[in-house]
């Protein structure tokens, strides 16, 4: 496959108006009939469908965030997808908002809309674009201005504590998003106040859009900063669905908020493009969607 180009993007449309939500609802558990490990292929290719529109989208990073979100919304958080106003719902935050295709896809399988909205992506006036705004159901804020997602969580978590709630708050982030300083001035804060329903859950895939994470600005020791932060800090296989569920599904440290190390793998899911920088961004054609699409299911197939 030749290296796909790098699309910068429209500008995205007006959301539409949600429509109100019904008052006194209770809280719902995360639906148990769905297997994630089964779903992530299912999300997989709806973001290689999107990948296929105009615009392209964030593929490699994307792809890496599978397992992560699909654990979450299959199996953690405490959510109505007939109801994503629900009062008493887990809040979870996409700092990371250029992997919204994977966060669109992961919700259609959870059930908040049907899987041919999803062809819409990036078309004049379709409410998927490029990056998640509140005008799609099931996402909270608008994200993708790197840095900001772990502040947004501390003040979601201050806010429930003052509410009494016992809501829980995720927020996922990438790795070289954690080269941004504010992430660290959040870390500080969450940590002195104590907010032990705030988790935060690095994509730690290892590249960037210019490479190695490494290379570019070391994070190493990773997991001693965040202990160093006043974090309790947990690692998984971020595409083990079984390590990701036991680590997610901990009781939270009252005293302490929690960073999830997943050890993720860019382009995940389909061999040709795995560990690639250059799979940042793809604007795929008809026939190299195909291609992915049979690779995909191949691979999947083998490890069954």
């Amino acid at each position: 496959m030749s290296s796909p180009p790098l699309v910068y993007g429209t500008p995205p449309p007006v959301a539409p108006v949600p429509a109100a939500s019904p008052a006194g609802a209770e809280s719902v558990d995360p639906p148990a009939g769905v297997d994630p490990t089964e779903a992530t292929v299912r999300i997989r290719e709806h973001i290689l469908g999107m990948c296929a529109s105009d615009e392209g989208g964030h593929l490699g990073g994307s792809m890496s965030l599978v397992e992560i979100l699909a654990v979450l919304y299959l199996r953690v958080l405490r959510h109505d997808p007939g109801f994503p106003g629900l009062p008493e719902r887990d809040v979870l935050l996409l700092s990371k908002g250029h992997g919204g295709i994977a966060l669109y896809a992961t919700l259609c399988e959870a059930g908040y809309f049907p899987a041919d909205e999803l062809t819409e992506y990036a078309k004049p006036a379709s409410r998927f674009t490029a990056h998640p705004h509140p005008g799609i159901p099931g996402v909270e804020v608008a994200s993708g201005s790197l840095g900001h997602g772990l502040a947004l969580g501390v003040g979601y978590a201050l806010a429930h504590r003052l509410d009494r709630s016992d809501r829980r708050c995720f927020v996922v982030m990438g790795d070289g998003e954690l080269q941004e300083g504010s992430v660290w001035e959040a870390a500080s804060v969450a940590a002195a106040q104590r907010l032990g329903r705030l988790t935060a859950i690095v994509d730690r895939n290892g590249l960037q859009i210019t490479g190695d994470t490494e290379s570019v600005g070391s994070l190493e020791p990773l997991a001693d900063r965040w202990r160093a932060f006043g974090w309790r800090v947990l690692e998984a296989d971020g595409h083990d669905t079984v390590a990701l569920t036991a680590a997610l599904s901990t009781e939270p440290d009252p005293e302490q908020p929690t960073v999830l190390i997943a050890h993720t793998v860019k382009g995940k899911g389909v061999a040709r493009i795995e560990g690639q920088a250059r799979s940042h961004y793809a604007k795929l054609s008809r026939r190299q969607q195909l291609q992915l699409l049979k690779a995909l299911r191949a691979d999947a197939g083998a490890r069954r």
